[in-house]
């Protein structure tokens, strides 16, 4: 039975596809070809909180990405079943769509976490900036699958570019940015998901235009919330980096209303009992309830059907998610022992930025510093921005432990190893 939801302008790609006759839909092509490529795989190897491997229960970029698109899926399911006014069996929000952009959502980070994303950004300031979002978009357009015959992105679906298009406001348009844009040739791609049609005057300010989300990328942002701001608390009180003794500091410290007082007892009441992980991961249940649907009328709404609806949000749940987010920042982000491996992980970006801007970007007469295939890449392309682009690309693409290795072999004269030079 053919969904109705979604129209020939959702299902259309960058490029005429092959694959119109396969036994897949669009948007479960657009998952499988996520899941299949070596920079979901990276992933593993990337910080979500805490450094991969520093412990084996930590979540990674990668593990979290999988619980983003599980909540993502439910949420759907969940909206299916109760929103009947809205949904019914010929006309819903596609599982597979939103699972594909849950999945894809975290693609664009860098090594080092957001304190990785928030130094990429400083070095390429003269360049275009960086921003983990508009990495995950060029990702898809212009990296995926890219071979020596020039083949650029994975031809990925009008409503999937969409989902994953959280902001829309190009880094020219703001005065020194630190994030929610998109680089400045990717406006192409803002007028394209648009279909070419002209902005309202109602999207004339930046914040406006970023607000505007299409259904499922709304839908990926709240499962994106709900998963790190119930298990990133998760995995800091298993740590050890939050606990009885300075939650009630906290508490103390603060001024919070008396439901926000009852959120920090009932945390410490289950890490007394031991049973937090369960009380926790019960509240993703909730997280998913706490969703609801809202119409609106907008200028796409003769295109498409993605952009009718507002995802409305339970406010009692909403409020505990900012409660949960501010925890984790002053006790887990602003901690010393944070900063100290947020502080490592900025030296060894930044060396490595200027070191390969140096090599590939201010000159062309250096060195083989990196892969073949990456070092014939840059060197074939004859301008500045673009030539600092690629090398942002390698750095952001790497593992943490692969940037690492790369730090070692340029600025440690006893580290010798020939075994990892790819």
């Amino acid at each position: 039975m053919k969904n109705k939801f979604y129209t020939d302008f959702d299902f259309e790609r960058l490029k005429p596809s092959p694959r119109d006759s396969d036994y897949r839909s669009p948007f479960q092509i657009d998952r499988d070809r996520i899941i299949h490529s070596s920079e979901f795989r990276r992933l593993q190897g990337k910080t979500q909180v805490f450094l991969p491997g520093e412990y084996d229960f930590y979540r990674t970029r990668l593990t979290h990405s999988i619980e983003v698109a599980q909540i993502g899926r439910a949420v759907c399911n969940y909206l299916h079943s109760k929103e009947k006014e809205f949904l019914n069996e010929e006309y819903f929000i596609d599982e597979d769509l939103v699972e594909s952009i849950c999945l894809a959502h975290d693609l664009g980070h860098p090594p080092f976490g957001h304190a990785g994303e928030r130094m990429l950004n400083l070095l390429m300031k003269n360049y275009g900036g960086y921003e983990g979002n508009a990495q995950t978009l060029r990702m898809i357009t212009e990296i995926f699958y890219r071979d020596d015959d020039h083949h650029r992105g994975m031809n990925p679906t009008r409503a999937f570019i969409d989902g994953i298009l959280k902001y829309k406001v190009a880094f020219e348009q703001f005065k020194d940015p630190r994030n929610h844009f998109v680089y400045n040739d990717q406006k192409k791609m803002v007028g394209y998901v648009f279909g070419g049609k002209k902005l309202p005057k109602e999207f004339s300010s930046p914040s406006a235009l970023n607000r505007f989300q299409s259904i499922e990328c709304q839908i990926m942002d709240w499962a994106d919330d709900t998963a790190y701001c119930i298990n990133d608390l998760v995995d800091s009180i298993s740590g050890g980096f939050i606990n009885i003794q300075k939650l009630s500091r906290w508490k103390e410290e603060n001024k919070l209303n008396n439901a926000q007082k009852i959120i920090i007892d009932e945390i410490i009441d289950w890490i007394k009992a031991g049973n937090f992980k369960k009380k926790f991961g019960a509240l993703i249940g909730e997280f998913v309830r706490a969703c609801g649907l809202s119409k609106r009328k907008t200028f796409l709404d003769r295109l498409t059907n993605r952009y009718k609806y507002t995802l409305v949000i339970n406010k009692e749940i909403f409020e505990r998610a900012q409660m949960y987010k501010k925890i984790s920042v002053d006790l887990v982000f602003r901690s010393s022992q944070l900063h100290q491996i947020e502080f490592k992980g900025n030296s060894m970006i930044e060396k490595l930025f200027k070191r390969f801007e140096e090599n590939y970007v201010k000159s062309l007469n250096g060195s083989k510093l990196l892969p073949d295939f990456n070092d014939k890449l840059i060197r074939s392309e004859k301008e500045k921005i673009k030539r600092a682009r690629m090398v942002c690309d390698y750095i952001s693409g790497a593992t943490d432990s692969h940037a690492m290795r790369m730090y070692r072999r340029l600025f440690d004269p006893e580290y010798s190893s020939l075994a990892d030079l790819v």
